[in-house]
Parts: structure tokens; sequence; C-alpha cells
């Protein structure tokens, strides 16, 4: 069943020019009015999705205009097409071709790297993340991505993308992605250097690797800014990461996205969508490499936490457990490096913790915090983690003691995920007993959570 036109301006347009049953023409019309820009593959599907809501990028909407002005026989401005004002981001649409990925990295990275205001932009939407599991997981492969654009690309450049991703990666385990003028800069050079690279000449194996490297930044800015707390941004940015690692052929690195994705669900608790989107993660990985398969078990175990699944949880942990045994034999792609024991560990302390396993949950505890010297953000959530599961234990002076702690981890770091830790653990402690130590630890997080 096709879905309501939500454009009727555009749809109007198009009737107006004679394209009212002939989207495939005005398709072909529009590629031939922007040859100048690269080789577009608008299709009749191209139009539907536009009459549907999505918005296509800047220089399409004046081809566009072009294009329908040369029918009707009168100018037509760029604001009567009916796809709003640059400013908004749109309904989160997993793109349904290449052209369409390009076309909205460009719309979805122009607004971070103009420092506007993310948190106007929408809340997390677990309808459509759903809807995107199932595109990344069913949609066709596509069967080339070479293009002829304005830019050569070549391996060497595309090797550089990776180097700058490693480096935002980096920066944000040290310090957080509190930082808007971190993300503004991220989010510049993808506008910038990033975009026309998409939109240059390259062969279909350096286009292949060029969207990797392009997901895994989209990526990365997508975690740092559900760090931020900018939900409805960040699930844009993944959805777009994935729709670039179908594009580049890497299901592994799919999964991983979609995993992250299911991980931000866990922390809005949207807890059957969290499991649904790493069941998906799971199933679209196929035969992957240990330490990937332990990634992605790890955060099934967690949702399965939040839903107060206790079997299905406990599977998901002994899958993880085991996987994460066999690393040695097959450490899996780089990106899957920073996947650890105390990771692994800190996923069990969550999970079982929401079953109210307090016993069990806190024999991961020192595993948890045995971190490289560069995690210093989880180490602090997983300080905090321990020192909520003590105070939901009841025992409070352990609690004080490991809220202290996390006290000295948490300095400097900026993110809404240690923000809302350290609330959790002030709401958690607040309803204990009072007792002088327990006022104590209070007061410290209250000004902790001020100079956060």
């Amino acid at each position: 069943m096709a879905r309501p036109v939500t454009n009727s301006a555009f749809e109007g347009l198009l009737r107006a020019a004679g394209y009212g049953n002939a989207h495939a023409a005005f398709a072909r019309q529009l590629n031939h009015a922007g040859r100048n820009d690269g080789a577009w593959r608008y299709d009749a599907a191209s139009v539907y999705w536009w009459l549907r809501g999505r918005r296509p990028g800047e220089h399409v909407q004046a081809a566009m205009a072009e294009t329908l002005a040369r029918k009707v026989g009168r100018s037509v401005a760029v604001a009567e097409l009916g796809f709003g004002a640059a400013g908004g981001i749109g309904i989160c649409v997993y793109p349904a071709s290449i052209d369409g990925a390009i076309d909205s990295a460009e719309q979805i990275w122009t607004r971070p790297a103009k420092n506007l205001n993310q948190q106007a932009s929408g809340v997390f939407d677990s309808g459509k993340a759903l809807e995107t599991a199932l595109g990344w997981r069913y949609d066709l492969p596509d069967e080339k991505v070479s293009r002829s654009g304005r830019q050569q690309v070549t391996s060497t450049d595309v090797q550089s993308l990776y180097a700058l991703a490693d480096h935002f990666t980096d920066l944000d385990r040290r310090h957080g992605s509190g930082s808007p003028r971190t993300r503004a800069v991220m989010a510049d050079f993808l506008v910038r250097q990033v975009a026309p690279m998409l939109r240059g000449t390259y062969t279909d194996a350096v286009g292949r690797d060029l969207m990797r490297a392009a997901a895994a930044l989209s990526g990365q800015l997508a975690f740092m800014s559900y760090d931020a707390g900018e939900h409805a941004i960040a699930q844009h940015h993944v959805t777009l990461g994935l729709r670039l690692a179908k594009a580049a052929d890497d299901r592994l690195y799919g999964a991983h996205l979609l995993a992250n994705l299911a991980t931000q669900a866990v922390f809005l608790r949207h807890a059957r969508e969290a499991a649904r989107l790493a069941e998906a993660a799971i199933d679209g990985a196929g035969r992957a490499p240990a330490a990937v398969l332990s990634r992605l078990y790890a955060t099934a175990a967690t949702a399965y936490g939040l839903a107060g699944e206790r079997r299905a949880c406990q599977r998901a942990l002994t899958k993880a457990e085991r996987a994460l045994d066999r690393t040695d034999a097959n450490p899996g792609p780089r990106w899957v490096g920073y996947f650890s024991p105390a990771h692994l560990a800190g996923a069990a302390l969550r999970c079982l913790g929401d079953l109210h396993l307090y016993s069990q949950a806190l024999r991961h505890a020192p595993d948890a915090l045995n971190l490289g010297s560069k995690n210093i953000r989880t180490r602090a959530l997983h300080t905090a983690l321990i020192a909520m599961t003590h105070a939901r234990a009841g025992e409070t002076d352990a609690a004080c003691n490991w809220a202290s702690e996390f006290g000295q981890h948490a300095v400097g770091i900026q993110s809404a995920r240690v923000q809302q830790r350290v609330r959790a653990l002030a709401n958690t402690l607040g309803s204990q007993q009072a007792s002088p130590g327990i006022n104590e630890v209070l007061h410290s997080l209250a000004a902790m959570s001020a100079a956060l």
C-alpha cells in the first residue's frame, strides 16, 4: 500500500508540468539538468520519496526548479517546491538509493556544522529505527557505486578519512562529546571535504571504500551526538551511516552501527525496540568474527535486561563471553578492537542489575574497571554503575565509597550520559535512609552535576 503524499506543493508542480503520472520522465530530465554535478541516478522511486517527505539537497532542488520551469512556462522558486527551510532535518528515513544517501549526507551534516540547536530537532523515533533496520538488512545490495563527477578520488584520499575518524574517536573517549564545537568541526569537515568526494569520480572499488570511510565518520558523529544527548540528530547520523555501510557492502560495520542504535534505544529505555535492533544486527552480521559477535551479544543482553527477559539476557551474556574467549584466534576488523573484557563486564553489570541480580552483577565489577588509559569516560560510567548497583542492593557504605571515586573519574568529562549517571546515582542514594555519609555524597553529586 502506497504511503500518502505529504508534499502537496511538489505534487501540484509535477502535475502542472505534465509529470503527474510520469515520475520516471521527470527523474530523467532532472538527471540531465544536473549532469555538471556528476552522474545523478534518480528514478521514479526517488520522486516517490520526495513526495512523501524526503528532502533532497539544495543543488538538487535548484535543478528541480529549473526542470519544472521549462515545462510550466514561468520561473519556479525553490521555496515553491515544498521541502521547507534548510534548517530542518526532516523525518528520519533510510535512503533508498546511493544518490539519496549523498543528498541526505549534505543535509544532515550541514546542521551541526552550523552549530544549530540540535535539541530542537526532535526526539528519537523507535519506529523509524526499526524501519532502518529492515532496510539495512533486507534491501538488495548496490550493484555498483562508481561515479563520474568533478573531483577525482583515490585510495590515498580515502585512507586520510580513516585517520581522521580515529582522531575524533580518541577525542571522544578521552573527553566525552559534550562540546558542540568539536562536533561542529567534524561536521564542517564532512560538509566541505567528504560530501564533495562522494559526488566525485571514483571506481567501484574506491567508491565502496569511500562509502565505508564516510560511514565510519558519520557513525562516529552519531555516537558523539548520542553522548551529548542530541538523540534525534544522532539517529539521523547513524541511519545515514547504515546506508553508506550498505553501499560499501560492509555488513559487519553495518551490524556495529545498528548495535549502536540499539544502545541508544536502551539508554532511552525503549527496551523492546532495542532488543529487536540488536537481534537484527546479529542476524545481519552472519558468520562474523568472534570479537564482533561478542559485542553484538553484549548489546542484546543489555536490551533483554532492561526488558526484564532474564533467560534471554543470560543466554546472550553466555554467548558474548564464549565469543570473547575466541577472539585471540580471530580478532576481527580493526574498529572492533575497542571492545574488551572490561566492556563486556560493564554490560553484564548493567543488565544483571536491571534484573535485580545485584550480587551476580557485582561479581563483574573488578573486570569492568580493567580499562586502558584512553577509556576515561567508560571508566567513569562503569564506576557510577558499580556505585548504583551497591546502592540498589542496600549496601550504602560501599555505594558512598564508589560514588566518591566516580567523582574523581568524572572531572573534565563533557557527556550527557555521565550527567545522567550522576542524577541516577543521586536519586538512588537519596531514597536510602539519611545518614551523614549519604548527605555528604549527595552534596558532592549536586556540585558535580552543576559543574559538568
